[in-house]
C-alpha cells in the first residue's frame, strides 16, 4: 500500500525530471545559455538528492543494479506498479 508520503516524495523527483527534460530540450537549441545549464545543473542535483531519499525510504526506483540496494526480501514485489500510485 503506497502511503501519502511516498506519492509525494515520487510526484517532487517526477516534476524535477520533467524540469531537467525541458531543460534539456532547451539547451539542445540554445547551447550558450548559461542560466539554463546553471538551471540543468540544479535540477540533476536536485533529482539524485531525492532520488536517493526516496530509495532509502521506500526501496529502489530502477532495476539491474540501476537503482539502489535492494532490501530483504526483494523489493520489486513489495511495491506497488506504476499504474498502482
Amino acid at each position: 500500500m503506497v502511503c501519502e508520503e511516498q506519492k509525494k516524495m515520487l510526484c517532487r523527483l517526477q516534476e524535477m525530471e520533467f524540469v531537467a527534460i525541458e531543460l534539456n530540450l532547451y539547451l539542445d537549441t540554445h547551447p550558450c545559455d548559461e542560466e539554463a545549464i546553471n538551471d540543468y545543473n540544479c535540477a540533476v542535483k536536485m533529482i539524485k538528492r531525492l532520488t536517493k531519499e526516496y530509495e532509502e525510504a521506500y526501496g529502489p526506483l530502477m532495476h539491474f543494479g540501476m537503482g539502489g540496494f535492494s532490501k530483504e526480501p526483494w523489493q520489486w514485489v513489495e511495491e506497488p506498479w506504476p499504474w498502482e500510485m
